[in-house]
């Protein structure tokens, strides 16, 4: 039996957005930041009780963030939890115009 070649496609950068998921910007950071918690335990050494008695944050929550469950996570307490396991984040935001802006754009600069 021979094997059809796989397709090779080329992602956006955010798996959120390729799977057509709402908030997809939103949990794209949410995972980016909940890597970099993950990141510091890792580097510390640091179990989830060890965390938990660092940061004063439940042991509970760390592993939350471990298993990716992050619905019970805001951006600013991801923050703040790094802050506490002595990371300094620094945020940069870009402006780009969204699909349908570019769309509306292009209509406009091309009926007149």
């Amino acid at each position: 039996m021979k094997r059809k070649p796989l397709e090779t496609v080329t992602g956006s950068g955010n798996i959120f957005r390729d799977l057509g998921m709402r908030d997809a910007n939103l949990l794209q950071l949410k995972a980016l930041l909940a890597a970099q918690v993950i990141r510091a335990l890792n580097e510390y050494g640091l179990t989830v009780r060890q965390a938990e008695a660092r940061t004063k944050i439940a042991a509970a929550d760390f592993s939350r963030i471990r298993n990716a469950n992050l619905d019970r996570f805001t951006v600013d307490r991801l923050l703040m939890i790094l802050n506490r396991l002595g990371w300094e984040v620094d945020v940069t935001l870009k402006r780009r115009p969204r699909k349908a802006d570019k769309q509306a754009s292009a209509r406009h600069s091309t009926a007149g």
